[in-house]
Parts: C-alpha cells; structure tokens; sequence
C-alpha cells in the first residue's frame, strides 16, 4: 500500500475536454511519486459547507515532474467538482493521496489485456494502459461524445462504442468486443455497475481472471466510515460482514470478491 499523505497542491493548468469533463493538472510535492495506476486522491473544497472531500481517480501520473492529471465530470451546480472547474493556474487545492488498490499489473504481464472503460470510468485506464507491460487493447464506452480516445492509441490498439452510434461500435464494451471477436488473457475495467456486471459475467463465461475498479461514492476515503461498502463474498475483517470498503480494499477488486 503507498503511503498517503495530505498536501496542498498547485494547479498547473486546467482545461474543459467534452461536456462537463475537465481535465486538471496539479503539482505535488510527494503522492505522484507514491501512485499507481487504479488509484484516487480526495480533493477538499474551500466552500466550508462541504465537509467531506470528493474522490477522484488517477488519470495520468507524471513522477519526473511530480505532476498528477485528474480527468472528472461536473456533477451540477454548486456541488465540489463545479467548485474544482473554476480552478486557475497557480490556484492551491488541499489533496489526501494516493488512495486505495491499484490494478495488479504484474497479473498481465507479456499476456493479452483487454482494459475497458465506461464514461468517467474512462481516465484511470489510461495510465493502466501506459504501465501494463502488455499486449493492450482498450474498449472504451460513451453515451456519444467522445474524449481522451487519441491518447489510448499511443499505448496499444483502440477501440470505442457509443450509446447512440455516432462513433464505433453501437452499444457498449461487451458489443465491440464481441462484434470485433477480441480476445483477451486479463481484464481491467472501470465504469459503472451495469456495465462491471455485465464484465464480471462475460469474464466468468470465458474462464479470463478479471479486475474491476468500482465506482462507489465515498467520504473520508480511508476506509473508517464505511460509507462505501459493497457486497463482498468473503467476510470483512473490520466489520465482520459480507463487505468490503471500496476506499480501501479496493477500488480495484478480483471481480469474484464482489458481488455487484
């Protein structure tokens, strides 16, 4: 487990890339160099109001300049992430990171990788794809706009699917895969539950070992006020139930550890 630590960042620059997607690079002094693909941090707001931080995945690691991207969606007006779109260069932004399991990337090594991706569950495949010292191939979902697809093509084959059939395959992942017979060794994905389940059944069809990184909305991130729980098919050590905290035991499981 990497060691977190809570510092205030910098923000180096911040652009819109679709609608409601933003993509933020910020300067830290120490959790870029602790992160892995599959992680999170916990942004704080400054609007006291919003006591809890909001969680948002690891898009792009850059350890060389000690630099984190973080690609995330505003969820509406007056909420913490349309708090975080207003955020300027040289703008300072309390961070706690990294958090949480990364995805086991030694588990496809030199094998064929399938890493799926739906909606905002998109930006944490793309350092995946960067360090899986693998045959890559990334499915990505959209309900039509498309964003970050060009930069998965620098670390293996592409391919997309939208909801209305504007780009790619029509459907989602399980379609592509399917119409273009992709095969696969491993899989890793992140979206939301439907599309993990229906992942998690296709992956137990064909016998492939696959890992998923869950969604779950979260508070304190580290795993002491189980407001994140999900069913798990072993007992919890800490509450001694059928859970497991997504915070902290995951987000990445075995998709055979949780039930979905």
């Amino acid at each position: 487990m990497s060691k977190k630590t809570k510092e205030i960042c910098t923000v180096v620059s911040q652009e819109c890339i679709g609608t409601d997607i933003y993509s933020l690079w910020i300067q830290t002094e120490e959790i870029a160099s602790e992160a892995v693909p599959g992680q999170f941090v916990s942004l704080y707001c400054k609007d006291q109001s919003k006591l809890l931080p909001r969680p948002i995945s690891l898009c792009q690691i850059d350890r060389e300049k000690g630099r984190l991207r973080l690609v995330y969606r505003v969820t509406g007006q007056g909420t913490g992430t349309e708090e975080f779109s207003r955020l300027q260069p040289g703008d300072t932004i309390p961070v706690l990171g990294p958090l949480g399991n990364g995805f086991p990337l030694g588990e496809a090594k030199g094998k064929k990788v399938l890493l799926m991706g739906g909606g905002i569950g998109i930006p944490p495949m793309l350092q995946t794809a960067k360090e899986t010292e693998a045959d890559v191939t990334a499915v990505l979902g959209y309900r039509d706009q498309l964003f970050l697809d060009k930069e998965f093509q620098d670390y293996g084959k592409l391919y997309v699917a939208t909801e209305d059939g504007s780009a790619g395959t029509k459907g989602n992942v399980l379609d592509t895969v399917r119409e273009e017979q992709l095969a696969a060794d491993v899989i890793f994905a992140c979206g939301p539950k439907p599309m993990l389940r229906a992942i998690k059944a296709y992956a137990l069809e064909h016998q492939i070992p696959c890992w998923i990184s869950m969604e779950e909305r979260m508070a304190c991130g580290v795993g002491a006020c189980l407001g994140c729980v999900c069913q798990s098919t072993e007992v919890d050590d800490h509450s001694h139930v059928h859970n497991k905290r997504v915070c902290k035991d995951g987000p990445v499981f075995l998709s055979t550890e949780v039930e979905l």
